[in-house]
């Protein structure tokens, strides 16, 4: 497959680069800043050089055309103010589901946050955030055009990743490592069963590629 991963540089996506890479697929990454395009390169992904708070949707999308999948798992990040809480984890989102439709990508997957909800109260930066990520993905739910599914880990951690995860529609709170979400998204790409599940994931007991089956109904 050709997956192009929105966010390129962030910690889940080059942990995804690597093990799509390994297993032969066409892996691409947008990221932001030139300087960023070693690290893909090293992890086996193309660099696509594109701000996606700025690009035009039909230049977003032509960096899409002839892509089998694509994961918008960009971020503001930590420190990032409430503006651009709207401008990358909602906005960003939009024009790239926006962009996959165009290119006629069917296969999206978006790196969400357990807890998003575009009604989410309160004044926080934090807040703002779990607003602009429910916001997306109620956005992207809307999208017929799109086999979505919307995955929504607990606590990240740089912990090793253990392969054992609880992946279910509601988990509760929990710490998962990064390695683990990864694999989660490398599995669910491979399982077009799971287009429309909003999943939630921490870790747990059930190696990845049996609990995304389990979601699956296989």
């Amino acid at each position: 497959m050709r997956i192009v991963i929105a966010g390129g540089h962030g910690q889940i996506a080059l942990r995804l680069e690597r093990l799509l890479a390994a297993r032969g697929d066409e892996v691409a990454g947008i990221i932001r800043k030139a300087e960023q395009a070693d690290d893909l390169r090293e992890a086996g992904a193309e660099p696509i050089l594109l701000d996606l708070e700025s690009a035009p949707v039909e230049e977003v999308a032509a960096q899409l055309q002839g892509a089998d999948a694509a994961v918008f798992a960009a971020g503001a990040g930590p420190g990032s103010g409430s503006a651009r809480k709207d401008t990358v984890d909602k906005d960003a989102a939009v024009l790239f589901a926006d962009a996959s439709v165009r290119a006629g990508v069917r296969r999206f997957l978006v790196v969400s946050s357990m807890g998003a909800n575009p009604r989410h109260e309160g004044d926080e930066i934090f807040d703002v955030y779990l607003r602009a990520k429910g916001a997306a993905d109620e956005y992207v739910r809307g999208l017929d055009a799109l086999d979505w599914t919307i995955l929504r880990p607990g606590m990240l951690t740089n912990d090793a990743g253990t392969g054992q995860v609880r992946l279910e529609a509601h988990t509760g709170r929990g710490p998962i490592p990064r390695d683990d979400v990864a694999a989660v998204l490398a599995e669910l790409l491979d399982t077009p069963a799971t287009t429309g599940l909003t999943l939630e994931v921490i870790s747990g007991s059930a190696p990845v590629s049996v609990a995304v089956k389990s979601v699956a109904g296989n």
